[in-house]
Formats: structure tokens, sequence, C-alpha cells
């Protein structure tokens, strides 16, 4: 059946990413006993009673603010509402019935869509909180279910009602032809921007404050290139800024999201250029293997001077020297500038990442570069490469098989790595070489 779709309101800090982690089963929100932690919708997916399902977690909803923040924490709260099959509306039993409780049940009633009150840090073993009964005057058609999102008491009763109240829908296929695209650069590089260019709508909280997307966030799109899943996540600041210990905890969902994809975007401000702190960022794609693409943006505005793309390219690998096999695309996310092209160098290097290339031809150039430049030698014994294997894709590994590792100098392989670019391509993606060694009796013996 298509997977129905629930989301988590309520107000801040009342422990609705607790619940989102405990019912998807792993740690995808950040949790933090400080209010406003979850600002944009997550995603997560779940399982309960042979019944698959997707978990939204939003951020925390106050009615009446001034704070920008909080005001588009709402917007995106109510988009979660508009979006979900059914709702979970959590509060907090240890601060009781608050006034922001009825004025977000008015808004969950306005809704139409079905409503289980969730009253979550009930704690206590055996009876139940007597402030427990406050929650009825909330006027909800279904009883209220006691919960603890710590301990995952009364999350079966809760997932039993929910998912009862949901009508079943047909079968979708999956989609096993998604692209997963992770937006990745410093704060306020322009990366929720470029996303929300690209669908069109104000999918990611947008501020000229950085630091404001905190938690990576999946988004999928379809268009006539394909279809992608786009990861955006929180910009990644130098580690001697990372104080704050949700900060922390962003870095490492950048890092994981970084893990979870198969093209990484590398934001790069184009009024400031490639810095310390991109080089990092562009680090973390490139160690992981993923096949990237450095997106220069706001390349309209004033203070790029320099509109030559040629020479600003050429600085950008200078700075990005170990990166130089990925392409460079202008763009910018204001006025909406090349911002389709990003879908046609997405397809490419991601293509070019799960390339395969027989032994044969792989060998051929093997013998050819050997030819036209020899080994490197040590105290008259010289380097011997037999043969090359390719082993797997996204990145390209390749096995090479030599007499003396020690002999194989990472010049030597860089100059190998060239050449297979040279005669296949594999732009936009790292190459990945592993050397083995062996005895020269047993090459003898094959």
């Amino acid at each position: 059946m298509a997977k129905p779709i629930v989301a988590i309101v309520g107000r801040p800090n009342v422990g609705k990413s607790t619940l989102f982690n405990k019912i998807i089963g792993e740690r995808r929100s950040i949790v933090e006993d400080t209010p406003g932690v979850t600002r944009d919708r997550i995603y997560g997916e779940s399982e309960w009673n042979g019944r698959k399902f997707i978990l939204i977690d939003t951020g925390g909803i106050e009615p009446k603010t001034d704070n920008m923040i909080l005001q588009k924490m709402r917007q995106q709260a109510q988009i979660a509402i508009d979006t979900a099959d059914a709702i979970i509306f959590m509060c907090d039993i240890n601060a009781g019935l608050v006034a922001d409780d009825r004025d977000i049940a008015i808004m969950l009633k306005k809704s139409g869509k079905p409503v289980v009150l969730c009253v979550n840090k009930a704690d206590r073993v055996g009876d139940v909180d007597p402030t427990f009964y406050e929650f009825y005057e909330l006027g909800f058609d279904k009883d209220p279910i006691a919960v603890s999102s710590v301990h995952g008491t009364g999350t079966g009763d809760l997932l039993d009602e929910v998912l009862s109240s949901i009508p079943e829908k047909e079968e979708e296929e999956e989609d096993d032809d998604v692209i997963n695209v992770c937006v990745i650069g410093k704060p306020n590089a322009g990366k929720s921007s470029i996303i929300n260019k690209i669908l069109g709508t104000d999918r990611l909280i947008v501020s000229s404050m950085a630091g404001t997307t905190r938690d990576a966030i999946d988004t999928r799109f379809e268009n006539e290139y394909g279809k992608y899943n786009f990861i955006d996540t929180a910009g990644i600041r130098r580690q001697s800024k990372v104080d704050d210990r949700i900060e922390k905890f962003s870095v490492l969902r950048a890092h994981m999201a970084v893990e979870r994809a198969d093209v990484c975007l590398l934001v790069v401000d184009a009024t400031e250029g490639v810095t310390d702190q991109d080089e990092k960022i562009a680090g973390i794609a490139h160690e992981a293997g993923k096949a990237v693409i450095i997106v220069v943006n706001k390349w309209d505005l004033p203070e790029t001077e320099d509109k030559d793309t040629v020479k600003y390219t050429k600085k950008v690998y200078e700075a990005l020297s170990y990166m130089t096999y990925a392409p460079v695309i202008y763009v910018s996310a204001l006025t909406g500038q090349r911002v389709v092209k990003i879908f046609e160098q997405i397809n490419y290097v991601f293509n070019q990442s799960k390339m395969r290339v027989s032994t044969g031809m792989l060998n051929d150039v093997l013998n050819e570069a050997i030819t036209r430049v020899q080994p490197p030698s040590d105290k008259g014994r010289r380097l011997k490469v037999y043969y090359m294997t390719q082993t797997s894709v996204a990145p390209p590994t390749f096995v090479l098989f030599c007499n003396s590792a020690a002999l194989f100098h990472f010049s030597y392989q860089r100059y190998i790595e060239n050449c297979l670019r040279d005669t296949f391509g594999f732009k936009g993606t790292p190459i990945k070489l592993i050397i083995r060694q062996r005895s020269e009796e047993d090459e003898t013996r094959i």
C-alpha cells in the first residue's frame, strides 16, 4: 500500500523529536532540551504491525510570536499538517494544559485531518497523573494517550490509534532510480535558496542568519531530467566556532548526509571565493568518495567583479587542488540563472561515478602508460605493475597488482589516475586506487 504520512506537532520542547527518533529507531532528529531546536520538517520511515508509514518531525509551534524564525517554523509545521494523512498532537503532562496547546488544537481542528492527542512525559509507573485528564478539555474525538517518548511506553497504543485513523491507499511502486543529492557548504552560502529555486517553493526555511538549517532535510523532486532526492544540510562552520552542542550535532548530520548521497553539490559564495573552510568541507565529500559538482553561487552580485569564469575556475582548482575532477558551474539562486543546468551536471557525474571498464581495456591503458613513463626505481629495484582490474563503482575503484607497494609512489599513482581520466573521463568523481603487492614468483605461476 502507499505509505501514509504522519506529522508530529506541538509546542516547543514537549518531546516531539524524542518520539520521532524512538519510532523510526535512529537519531535522525536533533534532540536537545532547548526550545526551537527542530526548525524544518524532518522525514523518516517506520513500520508498525506490517504497515509502513512516513513520519514528519516539525519545529515547535508558538502561535503568538514576533520572532521571524519562530514564525517560519510555524509555516513549516503548517505545511507538514497540510501534507499529512494524520497528526500526532503532542503535549507535556509536566507543564499541564496551557494556552498555546488550546490555540494549536484550534488550528488542528480547522485542518480537518485525523488528530491523535499524545500526552508525553507520563513516566510515572502505576496510576496516571491526575493532570492527564485536563487534556480532555481540548475536545478531540479520540481519547488522549499517555506516552513516554524517552522510554517508549504507550507508543504502541499511539501508533495503533494513528494508523487506524488512516484509510489504506493503493500501492505505489518504489523508486529505485532516484539520485540522492547532498547540498553542502559554509553557512549562508545559499544552499537552501538553491533548493528552493529548483523546487519553485519555500520548501526550506531561508534566512540571512547563518546556521538556520540545523538538520539534514530530504526533499523528493522529479522533472524532465529525472528523479532526485535533495538533502539540504546545516552549513558546516569552522571547528573552532562549533562551541554549541546543537551545532556539533548539525556537523555530524552533515557528515551522515554526505554518506547517504550519490552526488554532492559544494556551494561556494562567489563574493568570497574558495576559503579554507570550503576546502575542508570539500574534503568530506572527497574522502567519502562521492561525485561532486562545485556550484559557485551569487554570480549575479556586483561584488563578483571578475566575471571571467575561466580565470575564476582556475582559482577554484588552485584552492581545491585535490578536486580538479569536479565540474564548476556558475549560478544565481536569487535570479535562477543557470540553476536548471545543475540537473544536467548531476546526471552526468552520477553516470560517470557508476562507470565500469573492462579489465582488457584497463590493461591496454596501463601498458601504454608504463611504456610512456617508466615506473620508479630505488636502489636498483624497479617497480613492476602486473595488471589492473576494477572492483567497484561510486567511486570507481581499481586494484593494481605490483611487485613492491613501497615503490609505487603517490606521484606515479596520480599519473596512472590521470591516464584513466584522459581515456575514460570519470568527470566529477574521485578515483580510488588500491595497491596489492605480489611476489614475482606468484606472478610466474599465473
